[in-house]
């Protein structure tokens, strides 16, 4: 159990939940609903299971280009922990275990369950064509919060894609300067990221760029969100500017460290980051 769960660095969940569950109880509190636990406890196996098919895929695909670059040879299936074939047949379990779990949702949910997979599923081929893996993978994570809204209402709504836009900025960031540290690897083994076809500084300033766009998409959201929800406070503004200020720390780790302190400034921040900025606009919803 413990090599399954480093495999599919489970902790990693924590990026896309919190906002899964914030739209959750933005869209019972906005459509005037009650609670329905239930249906929170489905979104979350859902969010898992999403998940967890995605990360298990992504070793399985990468398994020959990990067995080669030095940083990724003592992942689980390169160092024979555990064999592909038990890797893909954890791909289709949590496959198919999410597309029936979206099915007791809603009807939109289920149709909509392939798309999801698809994208999730489909970034893990992306890094071997184009160096716009990087908003793939954003926008993966990007489906979250809309995804979770979808289940309570059954139907799109502009706030939540608003949240999954503001996620695909967010991540995208990260996960480019996340690249910084396989460039070289990348460049010889003919694989494509934005750190491979600018450069490290350009690749890092494009990284800021992404996150401004995140910041300014984050206050933007938290103007309509009061307009939407009149009796929300002071709280999600906080939020706002603390989610931000993470950001800004990341940078300033990577400016000031260069590599050195990249797994703190991609790991530790973003998974603060969205925890609080979750935690605190849920209580503000919640109150």
């Amino acid at each position: 159990m413990k090599s399954y769960l480093s495999l599919i660095k489970f902790a990693h969940t924590v990026f896309a939940l919190p906002f899964a569950f914030l739209a959750f109880f933005l869209g019972m509190k906005s459509n005037h609903l009650p609670i329905n636990w239930l249906l929170l406890i489905l979104i979350l196996l859902c969010m898992v299971f999403a998940r967890t098919a995605a990360m298990a895929f992504n070793r399985y695909v990468d398994r020959h280009i990990d067995a080669k670059n030095k940083r990724t040879q003592i992942r689980e299936i390169p160092a024979g922990v555990i064999e592909p074939k038990a890797a893909l047949a954890l791909v289709l379990l949590m496959s198919s275990a999410f597309m029936f779990t979206t099915y007791w949702i809603n009807p939109l949910c289920f149709y909509l369950s392939p798309v999801a997979l698809l994208v999730i599923l489909g970034y893990s081929y992306t890094k071997r064509f184009t160096w716009l893996c990087h908003f793939v993978l954003g926008l993966g994570l990007g489906l979250a919060p809309v995804g979770a809204f979808i289940a309570v209402t059954g139907h799109f709504e502009w706030l939540p894609i608003l949240y999954g836009v503001m996620v695909l900025f967010w991540v995208s960031g990260f996960d480019i300067l996340y690249a910084l540290q396989d460039e070289e690897f990348d460049r010889s083994n003919r694989l494509h990221s934005v750190p491979v076809r600018f450069g490290q500084e350009k690749a890092k300033l494009i990284a800021i760029f992404m996150h401004c766009l995140c910041a300014i998409l984050l206050f933007c959201i938290a103007w309509y969100q009061a307009g939407l929800i009149p009796s929300l406070d002071y709280l999600h503004w906080i939020a706002a500017v603390g989610f931000v200020a993470l950001l800004v720390y990341q940078h300033f780790l990577v400016y000031k460290f260069d590599l050195l302190k990249i797994d703190r400034a991609f790991f530790e921040t973003n998974g603060i980051a969205s925890l609080c900025f979750g935690t605190i606009v849920i209580i503000d919803v919640l109150l």
